[in-house]
């Protein structure tokens, strides 16, 4: 019951669409303007860059505050179990992100709270963090598509994992099973939610970050 109570919860925060919000809070409908996505990038595009970093980091914690709650209150359950809670916990926050129940299902692409759900993974997946989003300024810096940041850096994350199992002293496979089907789960639903974005990259129409939104009209978008 009480592992159903925090999923709910978990879902019900992660739906929480802060973007369309701080939107709103500024006379702005952030489905109508840009790209039409809710998120940090299209946000960005319409308010600047500073309200981009406040959304940014509120996605961010709705992945990030159920999965540390789930750690503490299923800290005494043995083997993977209690890890297992803190997974479960966190992919409600992710789900709830894209599929928020406020919005008819229609939500972001779950990267920034997909993030915090790693964070909360001390150390597994913080580590495999760390790392991806390494790669993800690396690519951001260079070529300055979110996008295209956010897919380099999906793809390298169950990498470090799977390397990290083999050379970290006590990270066992046997163990650290549900931490690896969640690494490669995630990166597959990035993928398909940044589909249309994919298509534009190779079209070379994705718009960079930070392009400011012209007439209410912006062909693309990166990553929410």
């Amino acid at each position: 019951m009480k592992l159903a109570a925090l999923l709910l919860v978990a879902y019900l925060l992660g739906s929480v669409p802060f973007g369309l919000l701080i939107a709103a809070g500024h006379g702005i409908d952030l489905r109508k303007v840009g790209s039409g996505n809710i998120g940090a990038t299209n946000l960005s595009r319409v308010l600047g860059k500073h309200w981009a970093y406040v959304c940014f980091v509120l996605d961010l914690a709705k992945g990030l505050l159920p999965t540390l709650a789930a750690g503490v209150w299923f800290s005494n359950m043995p083997g993977t179990k209690g890890l297992l809670a803190q997974l479960i916990a966190g992919c409600a926050a992710i789900v709830g992100h894209i599929f928020p129940v406020y919005l008819r299902f229609r939500g972001g692409k779950g990267v920034a709270t997909s993030f915090g759900v790693a964070i909360g993974l001390w150390p597994y997946y913080t580590l495999c963090a760390a790392v991806a989003l390494l790669v993800w300024i690396i690519f951001l810096l260079i070529w300055r598509y979110v996008s295209l940041a956010s897919l380099a850096a999906a793809v390298v994350f169950p990498l470090v994992l799977v390397l990290a199992i083999i050379i970290i002293p006590g990270w066992r496979l046997s163990e650290l099973w549900p931490l690896l089907t969640v690494a490669v789960g995630i990166p597959i639903l990035v993928f398909v939610r940044h589909r249309q974005n994919i298509k534009r990259l190779f079209e070379g129409t994705e718009n960079k970050i930070f392009r400011k939104v012209k007439n209410g009209v912006d062909a693309s978008d990166g990553t929410e």
